[in-house]
């Protein structure tokens, strides 16, 4: 910074002008807006972010409450949000770190909470008492900090290549009932809770429930999310304990699109080292979500992954080019796509390379769906037809899926080989590879 001055001083004692060269620019990826037919967000008027935002509303922040202040309580005017350097959601307003212990209140502890609702003891009813009430009490103290609500007409960009990329830790972004947003080249990690619940009747054997996802879209419209890199980076959950049987998950979903969210275009982006990565349809009694729920997700890494890349209900989604990585080891792989209620997606040109343990008929299943489109399918190197494979595979155990999801996409650029998608995304996708 200091030979930088001092050659702008230099420069102006010999009338000189420093500038970029002549015709380029410099290029600000604030400004930039959703491509014409990017996907469902190009749909009815496209998303342009805070692209129109004023030089007043355009902020470069480096700590938690730099950046509370641009978000200005989730407003609609338009604004530029940059993230530079490593900001960290569980800090107080003097930006001094803060652990779970900071949250805790009213008596609450992890070890009185276990004994507490121990189901040998407390049976399966629902948690309730003075250490639920004092794990709620807990949990909002956590809330208040690392639940960022972003409002309509926001961009948010992070500054940087992938040397030195922008990170967001410990946050959950909540796009909640707004409209006209782009989150880009910024990698949002560890949305870490510190307060799990436990549910004694989730899935048959109970479960621990967490609540904040990396990025949510709840009632959100217009939405852009490009070259982002999302993971739980710092607080895997597989090496958290188990109680009652059970892991002691830590984190929700990586990027959820719940709530008739609608016309949302996730590109570029790389989602790894999670369970439950991106849930589109929050349950199969949410009818509100039809004709809703309209997403595209193209040239995205989904690595080391458990489920949900995605899991549908209602929703019309095109799916291509995407690559899929299940590593060596990963003993716990339940599925990538699953089909669910009312859902219709449109799959196309996706490569998927996976261990021996991990068959084709694995990557698809059906939660009480009926359709799937799918074309161009890469399976380890090899074309496969997934729907023909799935139907021969769960013959007799559930219904065949039919591959008329009755729409077909046009709102998309070129649609590359699923080959070459599975090269340039290995190589392009995730924050600091804007090219």
């Amino acid at each position: 910074m200091r030979a930088g001055i001092q050659l702008a001083v230099v420069a102006g004692l010999l009338g000189l002008a420093l500038s970029t060269p002549a015709g380029a620019e410099a290029r600000d990826i604030g400004r930039e807006t959703l491509a014409p037919d990017d996907g469902w967000a190009a749909a009815d008027g496209g998303t342009t972010g805070g692209s129109a935002a004023d030089d007043a509303h355009v902020f470069t922040v480096t700590d938690r409450a730099g950046l509370v202040r641009a978000l200005d309580g989730g407003s609609d005017t338009p604004k530029i949000i940059k993230i530079a350097g490593t900001i960290d959601a569980n800090t107080d307003d003097d930006g001094d770190r803060l652990d779970c212990a900071d949250y805790a209140t009213d008596g609450y502890s992890l070890q009185k909470y276990l004994a507490a609702y121990d189901p040998r003891t407390w049976g399966s009813a629902k948690p309730s008492g003075p250490q639920e009430e004092a794990r709620r009490a807990s949990a909002a103290r956590q809330a208040e900090r690392v639940v960022l609500p972003v409002g309509s007409n926001t961009t948010i960009v992070g500054l940087g290549d992938s040397t030195n990329t922008a990170v967001l830790k410990g946050a959950s972004l909540r796009v909640k009932d707004a409209d006209n947003v782009i989150i880009r080249n910024l990698d949002i990690r560890d949305a870490y809770d510190c307060f799990p619940v436990w549910q004694p009747n989730s899935g048959g054997l109970g479960d621990f429930k967490t609540a904040y996802d990396n990025i949510w879209l709840s009632g959100a419209t217009h939405v852009w999310v490009d070259h982002v890199t999302l993971s739980d980076k710092g607080h895997p959950d597989e090496k958290e304990p188990t109680y009652f049987g059970r892991n002691y998950l830590r984190h929700d979903g990586l990027l959820d699109i719940t709530n008739a969210s609608d016309l949302v275009t996730v590109s570029w982006s790389r989602l790894s080292g999670h369970d439950k990565a991106m849930l589109i349809g929050s349950s199969d009694s949410a009818t509100g979500d039809r004709g809703k729920l309209r997403v595209t997700l193209h040239h995205n890494a989904f690595e080391s992954l458990v489920q949900r890349a995605p899991r549908v209900r209602f929703g019309q989604v095109h799916l291509y080019n995407n690559r899929y990585v299940v590593p060596d080891d990963a003993h716990d792989y339940r599925y990538s796509i699953g089909v669910g209620t009312e859902s219709a997606i449109h799959a196309e040109n996706n490569a998927f390379t996976t261990p021996g343990h991990v068959e084709v008929a694995d990557l698809v299943k059906s939660w009480n769906g009926s359709a799937l489109h799918q074309s161009g399918s890469l399976f380890n190197g090899y074309p496969v037809d997934l729907l023909a494979i799935y139907n021969a595979y769960n013959s007799g155990s559930e219904r065949d899926l039919t591959a008329d999801v009755g729409w077909t996409p046009t709102l998309h650029g070129t649609i590359d080989s699923a080959a070459r998608a599975d090269k340039e995304v290995a190589r392009g996708a995730g924050s600091g590879r804007i090219p």
